[in-house]
């Protein structure tokens, strides 16, 4: 049998991935047809913006996850947007929050390990607006917003 496995893990990562109808129906106990029509209504609405798959980053040999603290220069700090939007591009960002206090953006960031981690900081993050960073490696995820603890 073909490894496609890369290449799924890569489709599921951006959005390649749809509601369980069948299953949502029966623990709602309505029709599925009730079900796929609001379903429909929340993403026309865009309550729902991406169905999405939730991995175990080791298993996918993404299990190095880092926080990075990230601070701008005074020419950049005020339009954090553009360096964020700039840095969302690189799919080893899982997400990037502009936020207040001693730091302009906040990354979450899984890489294969340190090695590539150091890579990543050196070819990503080290451009020009990027004043300083702080890395927070995370050892253990105890909860997450997309899997119940």
């Amino acid at each position: 049998m073909k490894n496609i496995r890369p290449r799924l893990v890569g489709l599921l990562r951006q959005g390649y991935c749809t509601p369980q109808i069948a299953q949502i129906a029966k623990q709602l106990k309505e029709p599925s047809t009730t079900i796929h029509y609001n379903i429909k209504r929340l993403e026309e609405e865009g309550t729902v913006r991406l169905y999405k798959a939730v991995f175990d980053y080791k298993q996918i040999e993404q299990g190095f996850c880092c926080y990075v603290l990230v601070n701008l220069s005074p020419g950049e700090y005020g339009n954090p947007e553009r360096i964020g939007k700039d840095l969302a591009k690189y799919q080893e960002i899982e997400s990037i929050d502009i936020c207040t206090g001693d730091w302009e953006l906040v990354l979450k960031v899984h890489v294969k390990d340190q090695d590539a981690y150091f890579e990543f900081l050196k070819n990503v993050i080290s451009r020009k607006g990027v004043e300083r960073t702080k890395s927070l490696v995370s050892f253990k995820q105890l909860k997450s917003e997309f899997v119940p603890v």
